[in-house]
């Protein structure tokens, strides 16, 4: 495929999607949302839309207020100002059991006297449905999550990840326009994590349930979501898809927070409409950007390098002038498919590097004191002013 009809399968996709679509209604709206505890804003002022049949991901540290904001939308909370629509109707002083919704606990919550198939079908019996639907629909479901053979066991008869998924079918079995989750692979180890996050994802595209997830696993939110809500201290840093998030994130705090990244602070000293020029003492460098940053001369700038985006060689290159830093390697980390090292600048600060180990060597590329030189191309990092 030419470079040409990428770019254009590119806007394709990105047309497609509702979020950059003017038209699109939002299917939940967070207007200007304020939760406060006391003098505490757990949540501050948040706006947010999320579409119909999105995976949607919160995601942020604890006490970010992620999980504030997914119990608002629950009902379990009240904001205690602005407002919360599902599918165009206000949500306020509407209790829970009264809204489109569903809510997967991290601690699953699985009745331990109930059998799996008992424990899916219980809200379908508080609902007075005819038995025979009641069978029908949880048959359906527990086929859905791969659980059919497992229907006679009770909770303690069962692994982790099976518990999870009776939850995650007794949770769709009500068929609710949003289903909720909290964390809801967190009681997981990290390979069953891995192999259900997969799992889920194809559930929610089978079911198109619009899925609203909390959780403060980056890798767990850029596996699953549609688009992320990077969270701190209860406003929304920034929202995007995953690689809208890793590529171009607009603050330190996200670049730290979504992936492993090298922040080098610099200042500009020449803005052209091509290019631009940042002079880092951190660096004992001059940082060559591809692009204009709209900046004065003399403004602070952070240059933003993911690991996996610089290059370590161990000659001396011809020209040191642009993005070039120079330093011993300090800590070697090898983890099977990668190996990352960190190196220590002549300034005195550290960055890091990840290097795929592509091929079986007897002894590591660079090991501890090599002096090495650490280079990246002038389109990979990005320009932070904040």
């Amino acid at each position: 495929m030419s470079q040409g009809a990428l770019q254009q399968a590119h806007e394709d996709v990105h047309k497609t999607q509702p979020w950059n679509n003017p038209d699109t209604v939002p299917f939940i709206r967070f207007e200007n949302v304020t939760k406060k505890f006391g003098d505490f804003y757990a949540v501050d002022d948040v706006s947010l839309d999320i579409y119909r049949h999105e995976l949607f991901a919160l995601l942020g540290g604890s006490g970010c207020g992620k999980t504030t904001l997914l119990r608002m939308l629950a009902g379990f909370e009240e904001p205690t100002s602005g407002k919360i629509f599902i599918d165009g109707v206000d949500m306020a002083g509407v209790p829970p059991y009264e809204r489109p919704t569903n809510m997967m606990f991290q601690s699953y919550a699985l009745f331990p006297h109930m059998s799996v198939e008992q424990n899916v079908a219980f809200g379908l019996h508080q609902d007075g449905l005819p038995k025979s639907e009641i069978r029908t629909l949880v048959s359906d479901m527990l086929a859905l999550v791969q659980m059919s053979k497992f229907a006679t066991r009770k909770p303690h008869q069962l692994s982790g990840g099976q518990r999870q998924r009776v939850a995650l079918a007794r949770s769709l079995v009500k068929n609710p326009k949003v289903l909720l989750l909290d964390e809801p692979l967190g009681a997981l180890d990290k390979k069953l994590r891995e192999q259900t996050q997969f799992e889920l994802v194809n559930i929610q595209e089978k079911v198109g349930t619009t899925f609203v997830m909390v959780t403060h696993d980056q890798e767990e939110a850029m596996t699953m979501a549609s688009r992320i809500s990077v969270m701190n201290d209860g406003v929304i840093k920034q929202t995007g898809t995953p690689f809208e998030l890793y590529e171009y994130p607009n603050s330190r705090f996200t670049a730290n927070f979504v992936g492993q990244v090298n922040l080098i602070e610099g200042v500009l000293v020449d803005d052209d409409e091509k290019y631009a020029i940042i002079r880092s003492d951190d660096a004992d460098c001059d940082i060559y950007i591809d692009h204009a940053v709209q900046g004065h001369q003399g403004m602070t700038f952070w240059i933003a390098i993911r690991p996996e985006r610089v290059r370590l060689i161990t000659e001396k290159p011809e020209d040191t002038k642009y993005n070039c830093l120079s330093g011993k390697v300090e800590e070697i980390g090898y983890l099977g498919g990668l190996s990352t090292y960190h190196v220590r600048l002549d300034s005195g600060i550290r960055i890091k590097v990840t290097e795929p180990n592509s091929t079986r060597q007897i002894e590591p590329r660079y090991t501890w004191d090599d002096r090495v030189w650490a280079t990246w191309e002038s389109g990979a990092a990005s320009v932070l002013s904040q």
